[in-house]
C-alpha cells in the first residue's frame, strides 16, 4: 500500500554533541499530529555521509581490518570505512579509505547500495562500495595506529558472523550482500553515478 508521506509543519534544531537533533512536527495522512526527532552528523555539509568497502583480494577472499572500537573497548574485525570528504564522491572515498586503513588500492570500485544505521531517526548512510583488483598502496591515515589487515574467506562467513569480535552490524550487513552480488553474476547496470572504476 502507498501512503502520502506525513507533512513537515515545521523542523526545531539544536546541537547534541557531535550531532544536530532536529524535532519535526509532523501531521499523517490520517490526521494524526507526532513529533519525531531526527539526528545528522555535525559535518553533515561537508561529504554525502560514508562509505564501507568490501575489498576482495582474490575472488573468495576479503579483507578485513582489526581496530580498536571505543564503544565496546576492545578490537573489532570489521570492513573499511569512513566519511565521504567534501569534493569526493562514493568511490572516491572508497579508494581512499582503503588506501589508508588496509594498504591497498583498487582499480575497479563498484557501488552496491547504500546502507542505513537507524533510519528511523538518524539519516546517516553508508554507501557499500566492493573493490576489486587490488594492488598495495598506502595513504597516511588519521587512526592512532596502523591497523591489522585481516584475510577471510567469504565460504566461511558463516564461522566470522559468530565471532564475539565482529559485531558491527554493517560490516555483516555488507559482506552477505556482497557476497550474493559476487555468486549470482553482476545485475543490470546501475544508473548513472552509481559505479565505476578509479585507476591507480
Amino acid at each position: 500500500m502507498s501512503r502520502r508521506l506525513p507533512i513537515i509543519h515545521s523542523v526545531t534544531e539544536h546541537e547534541a554533541g557531535p550531532y544536530r537533533m532536529e524535532l519535526l512536527d509532523l501531521e499523517f495522512s490520517n490526521g494524526e499530529r507526532r513529533r519525531y526527532e531526527r539526528l545528522h552528523g555535525r559535518n553533515r555539509a561537508a561529504g554525502p555521509g560514508a562509505v564501507i568497502v568490501v575489498p576482495m583480494l582474490d575472488a573468495d577472499t576479503v579483507l578485513l581490518v582489526r581496530e580498536y572500537a571505543a564503544g565496546v573497548h576492545r578490537y573489532e574485525l570489521g570492513l573499511v570505512k569512513g566519511r565521504i570528504d567534501a569534493g569526493e564522491d562514493a568511490i572516491e572515498a572508497a579508494n581512499r579509505e582503503l588506501k589508508e586503513e588496509a594498504g591497498y588500492g583498487a582499480r575497479s570500485l563498484t557501488v552496491l547500495r547504500s546502507l542505513t544505521l537507524a533510519p528511523s531517526y538518524m539519516s546517516h548512510q553508508a554507501h557499500l562500495v566492493l573493490a576489486r583488483d587490488l594492488y598495495p598502496e598506502r595513504l597516511p591515515g588519521d587512526e592512532p595506529e596502523e591497523l591489522e589487515v585481516v584475510p577471510f574467506k567469504l565460504d566461511d562467513l558463516h564461522q566470522l558472523i559468530l565471532r564475539e569480535d565482529f559485531s558491527e552490524g554493517r560490516s555483516i550487513a555488507a559482506l552477505f550482500i556482497a557476497r550474493e552480488w559476487l555468486r549470482n553474476g553482476e545485475p543490470a547496470p546501475p544508473e548513472a553515478g552509481a559505479g565505476g572504476e578509479s585507476p591507480p
